[in-house]
């Protein structure tokens, strides 16, 4: 039999281990001077090195080594005097080496913590999450399975390689096992990756964007009793790439756990890739074997040893951490909890900062990224912050509405036409004809036409019912093309009625 969510949790602990890989935004790869921009031809970015040619000798990046140092600092860890690289060797077709270039017993970076906030049922809740290692590796190449229908080589007619990729400095964040989270290990899971994303970003050390795989989570799940020590088979969910899909994984596998554990049956130790489109996860490759990577210390590269005056000249240029910027702005603005909770979800905290710091107020512009934007945003199933509107085109529109110049309904098609790359907000206005009715003379007109279609109504309002008022500022609205300002309506129609 399987279990609800929440029997599961009255029986079941979980207990995660998130393993983020990210792509660091340096110029040129790992180990050789070929270029990482994003998207370029198949193969053009490829040279001896990192297609591993006889003979082809490796070089440090330097520049990647400092971001690792920063990533490692801003996660609390401690910083190795001596680290090394390994050989990784395992056959896949997208290692053109046979083997990849990483750290293994030596990682860089070691015995961080992140602190990260979730809400609970007793309010928002801190929970920490103990980094084992931060250590440093290059990226493989890409894999594409053609003439199948899922993009995956079970039923392809063949595969296609794309070295571009192969070489591009990647740093592994791996979690301590994380116990202690009950029903909220899938919304901790996602705040952690989100908490991980935003530090990384203001670092300047990655994109980040996890669509293009700059960012991907690993999630290892495992259930046990409730008060058993010893920790339950895990399986690893793979290359997980949004937020939403790192909680939907974590939950889904809680939820297969327990039913496979409730039938008497055993959890298989393996990969698991995790379905967008069902948020269900089906098998990979088995794991319960140990697998025998043949670690040796890669021959070809001296030990990294960075001086302790480096590590603190690096210290000192981080930045603000997330956490301590969100503190400040939520204090600034006089926002609640739940609302700066709602921000950070929509992933629009950055876009509402930089529409209040170009004159917007924090009330208006947090409402615009939350209210019509994120509503289009929804329907377009795209997250808010990618949509194609500024913050400059948002504090344009807040200015022209504190201006008179727009009112809310107005300002939504103006918002609509900037979307729809119909052009700036001013450009819009021109091109739709967009003004607002503010003459009295002919507000009066629309008023008393409505007054006469409506006399029963009016009549109310002179009785002294002023909800009855809003029928009639509805027709007016009508009459007006929704141009009119409904509060300046309103005023003129009551005191047209006797009730101002």
């Amino acid at each position: 039999m399987s279990l609800t969510y929440e029997k599961l949790i009255d029986k079941y602990e979980p207990v995660l281990g998130l393993e983020v890989h990210v792509e660091l935004g340096t110029k040129s790869k790992m180990f050789c001077g070929c270029s990482t921009v994003f998207g370029a031809e198949p193969n053009t970015q490829t040279c001896p090195v990192c297609l591993g040619l006889p003979g082809a000798l490796p070089v440090v990046n330097a520049k990647a080594i400092e971001y690792t140092i920063a990533i490692g600092l801003a996660l609390n860890c401690s910083i190795a005097p001596f680290s090394r690289f390994a050989r990784k060797n395992y056959f896949y077709p997208d290692m053109p080496k046979n083997f990849q270039t990483s750290q293994y017993d030596e990682p860089i970076c070691f015995g961080g913590y992140l602190d990260v906030k979730v809400d609970t049922d007793e309010g928002v809740k801190e929970f920490r999450i103990e980094i084992e290692r931060v250590h440093m590796e290059e990226d493989t190449g890409k894999s594409l399975h053609m003439g199948g229908a899922t993009g995956r080589i079970h039923g392809a007619d063949y595969s296609l390689l794309d070295y571009n990729r192969a070489g591009i400095p990647l740093v592994e964040i791996v979690t301590k096992p994380v116990a202690g989270t009950g029903k909220y290990a899938p919304e901790v899971a996602r705040a952690y990756v989100s908490e991980l994303r935003d530090i990384l970003r203001s670092l300047g050390v990655s994109d980040v964007k996890m669509e293009q795989g700059s960012l991907r989570c690993d999630a290892n799940v495992s259930l046990r009793l409730i008060g058993a020590e010893k920790l339950g088979t895990r399986s690893e969910t793979k290359n997980v790439n949004s937020l939403r899909s790192v909680e939907r994984a974590v939950r889904s596998e809680m939820l297969r756990h327990a039913a496979l554990l409730e039938k008497g049956e055993r959890v298989i130790q393996e990969t698991r890739h995790f379905h967008e489109d069902t948020g269900d996860t089906t098998p990979g490759r088995s794991k319960e074997q140990a697998e025998d990577y043949r670690y040796f210390p890669e021959p070809d590269l001296v030990p990294v040893a960075p001086a302790k005056d480096w590590i603190e000249k690096i210290r000192a240029t981080l930045p603000e951490k997330p956490s301590a910027r969100r503190t400040r702005l939520q204090e600034s603005w006089q926002v609640p909890d739940k609302e700066m909770a709602a921000m950070i979800n929509a992933d629009v905290l950055d876009q509402v900062e930089q529409t209040v710091n170009l004159g917007a107020d924090p009330t208006r512009a947090r409402s615009w990224w939350l209210g019509e934007i994120a509503r289009i945003a929804n329907e377009r199933e795209l997250p808010a912050s990618s949509l194609p509107i500024t913050p400059n085109d948002v504090a344009e529109v807040v200015a022209l509405i504190g201006k008179g110049e727009l009112t809310d309904k107005l300002a939504r098609q103006v918002v609509e036409g900037v979307i729809n790359g119909e052009g700036r907000p001013r450009e819009i206005i021109e091109k739709r004809g967009i003004k607002v009715v503010s003459d009295d003379s002919a507000l009066m007109a629309a008023i008393v036409n409505s007054i006469k279609a409506q006399p029963e109504v009016a009549e109310k309002v002179r009785g002294g019912h002023i909800p009855a008022a809003g029928a009639l500022i509805g027709a007016v609205m009508k009459e007006t093309k929704g141009q009119a300002d409904a509060a300046k309506v309103r005023e003129l129609l009551l005191k047209h009625l006797g009730q101002a």
